[in-house]
């Protein structure tokens, strides 16, 4: 397993420290490429990192990577770069294909373990293309569940505390059903500052920053291709492609045509303010003409199924409380931040693999399928 190390650093020091190393390999192939360091944030040394540079010749397509947008996640997403720089950058042709590559959207949440931002936000219900049209309910399915999705006072108790949720989300699904509940985390929520899934009452500078690079990218290339790096949903140590609903092909045949066992399709009026729904929309709307591939890339950690989810958003709703009220117990933090970490970032060798092995199989299949990659 040591050939795994390299790839995944034990914070976001180490890991932006990994990423500007890659510009001097980047710059054989594209000598022009930039590293631009973005400051965000209230504290100095957060920074958003991008490595870019124009084709060689013509501007026929680009490759685009984001990742950290949920901050923890950022570590597989910058092993995802980090791959394919060793691996894939000598099959790309810099003559007419330009670099992308983002590390940390969210660096906060990166440097600190977190999923949302300094300002409890999660960026990806932050992209809103037209904020006016967020539905005055949005919030409804939320706002009956309060007391399960905010936080309630300082944790005591951790094993009466996950009794007492496991038993209010299945009295939740009971009365309101399971789509409900499941509408709550993806419709987000612009209302309570201090609860899970809160998309925000403005822009965060990361909305405003990844919104500038979406256009100038749509501007500058005929054709786009962009995969986002995600980790914790899907099947577990598999990847799963999340694709928008503004993509009009259909599942079966996103898996005809990209050979990927797993792929969901999503839609904006389920899920709000999401970054790569807002990448379609603004190509639908001022750039008709260019093609634009836009993608989530999951690697999964509990698994699928209605059990892994009740986990799932367990973890979520303790960590949030242990980030507002606290603990007691020192032993009740450690397995909440245990328990965190496993959903969006394990420690194990095995699963580390895993994201090594499925993220290959993920790139070979889309970029090979839209012509960045010429292996033969």
């Amino acid at each position: 397993m040591d050939a795994i190390k390299g790839y995944f650093p034990s914070n976001y020091e180490q890991s932006r420290s990994t990423f500007r190393g890659h510009l001097e390999t980047i710059k054989r192939k594209w000598p022009e490429a930039e590293l631009t360091t973005v400051h965000i944030g209230k504290e100095e040394d957060n920074t958003i990192d991008m490595i870019s540079s124009n084709a060689i010749h013509n501007n026929e397509q680009v490759l685009f990577f984001t990742t950290g947008e949920h901050g923890i996640e950022g570590y597989a997403g910058a092993a995802m770069i980090h791959l394919m720089t060793n691996e894939y950058l000598e099959h790309i042709d810099p003559a007419t294909t330009g670099i992308c590559l983002i590390h940390a959207l969210n660096p906060w949440g990166m440097r600190n373990f977190r999923r949302v931002t300094e300002n409890n936000v999660d960026l990806n219900r932050n992209y809103l293309y037209n904020r006016a049209s967020v539905p005055h309910n949005v919030n409804k399915n939320y706002e009956k569940e309060n007391e399960l999705f905010l936080p309630d006072g300082k944790i005591t108790d951790l094993s009466k505390e996950k009794m007492k949720l496991q038993t209010q989300l299945v009295k939740a699904i009971s009365s309101e059903g399971y789509s409900a509940i499941k509408e709550a985390k993806g419709m987000g929520q612009f209302e309570f500052e201090r609860g899970v899934y809160y998309g925000g009452k403005k822009e965060e500078e990361t909305a405003i920053f990844l919104k500038k690079i979406q256009n100038q990218l749509l501007s500058d290339y005929p054709r786009v291709i962009h995969m986002d790096w995600h980790t914790a949903l899907g099947p577990a140590n598999e990847i799963t492609m999340v694709v928008s609903s503004e993509d009009e092909r259909g599942e079966e045949e996103l898996k005809a045509i990209y050979d990927l066992k797993n792929i969901q399709k999503f839609t904006p009026i389920k899920v709000k303010g999401d970054s790569t729904n807002h990448f379609h929309k603004l190509k639908n709307e001022q750039y008709p003409s260019t093609y634009l591939f836009s993608a989530l890339f999951e690697f999964g950690t509990f698994g699928s199924g209605l059990k892994a989810e009740l986990r799932e958003f367990i973890t979520i709703i303790l960590e949030n409380r242990l980030y507002w009220d606290g603990a007691e117990k020192q032993v009740d933090r450690e397995w909440i931040l245990s328990e965190f970490r496993e959903m969006f970032y394990p420690l194990n060798d095995d699963w580390k693999k895993s994201i090594l092995d499925e993220g290959r199989l993920g790139m070979e299949a889309v970029l090979g399928k839209e012509g960045i990659l010429k292996i033969s």
